[in-house]
């Protein structure tokens, strides 16, 4: 019985440093990715790329598309934040703005941009806090939305400045989605925004833990994932038990529009089609075998049916 005992105790010891190596392994993985500066954000290209159709693009709306834009400054709660404003060409349709991922630019917008002016839309296309030409945030960190959604609010105001103005389309990629979560569910002018478009939607931090651990092949990926959520608010100082969005956009009344990949390596699909498939309000999909952010990429003729097909579905 003593060696049981023995051999019991040593199995737990050895169990128990496991998880907490490994587990704290993870959280400082996932904690890096929020650090402003580090390289774990959205897909860095190793070459800027010629195509303003392709991530990692730099350049305005004039030298990407030839498309007339002004450069507009949002008074944000940390200061001003540059917008790039694009009007429509003629009779305005809607009003959009768009919300990049963690670590991108305005520019990873083009893709919807150019699917919305030709549909005749006038479209915001955003910086905030830790953009290039946005105040930085004081904790030199990514909020996974509980930190941005202010500066959206700014935003969704610019374009939609009284209760009584029509509504506003937002489009949101990425960590764009967890920020517009937020908004959603926190901003007293979440009411200005009547329709809504996801790509790779950051819908649950819990999740991306989860992902990565699962992806790591290392035994028992569920409970290291749930250890490394317990220690990554001691090593970002964020309470991430907070960044769930995924109800929000449940009961969200208004169209949705949502773009996925089962290849996705960074957020996973699986709270993408849950949300889908949980929604009364009209919503459209496309789901791929892309990787993250790259529906678009994988099929651009399907990608630009369905989003399109989506603004055409939407009240006028």
């Amino acid at each position: 019985m003593r060696i049981v005992l023995f051999v019991a105790t040593i199995a737990a010891i050895a169990l128990a440093g496991y998880l907490a190596i490994t587990a704290f392994f993870l959280a400082h993985g996932a904690a890096a990715i929020l650090r402003v500066g580090s390289p774990g954000g959205e897909r860095a290209a190793a070459e800027t790329p010629a195509d303003p159709m392709t991530l990692g693009y730099r350049g305005d709306p004039m030298a990407a598309l030839s498309l007339p834009f002004q450069t507009v400054a949002l008074e944000t709660p940390l200061g001003p934040a540059k917008a790039w404003l694009v009007p429509a060409a003629g009779a305005e349709t809607g009003r959009a703005i768009y919300v990049h991922g963690i670590a991108g630019a305005r520019e990873d917008g083009y893709r919807a941009l150019k699917l919305l002016h030709e549909a005749g839309w006038s479209v915001l296309l955003i910086s905030y806090r830790n953009d290039a030409e946005a105040p930085a945030d004081p904790s030199g960190r990514y909020g996974f939305g509980l930190l941005e959604w202010p500066d959206l609010q700014s935003a969704v105001a610019y374009m939609a400045p009284e209760d009584t103005s029509p509504g506003v389309l937002v489009v949101a990629e990425s960590m764009g989605g967890a920020i517009l979560g937020q908004f959603l569910a926190q901003s007293p002018l979440a009411g200005r925004v009547r329709a809504v478009a996801l790509d790779s939607p950051a819908l649950s931090f819990k999740a991306v833990i989860g992902h990565l651990a699962a992806q790591s092949g290392k035994p028992l990926p569920a409970v290291v994932a749930y250890v490394a959520q317990l220690l990554v608010p001691w090593q970002t100082g964020l309470d991430l038990s907070k960044a769930e969005v995924a109800t929000v956009y449940q009961t969200f009344p208004g169209p949705l529009f949502i773009a996925h990949g089962t290849g996705d390596r960074l957020v996973p699909a699986a709270p993408s089609k849950a949300l889908a498939d949980s929604r009364s309000a009209p919503t459209v999909t496309l789901w791929t075998g892309a990787d993250h952010l790259g529906s678009y990429a994988e099929d651009p003729a399907a990608y630009g049916a369905a989003f399109a097909g989506f603004l055409a579905s939407l009240p006028k």
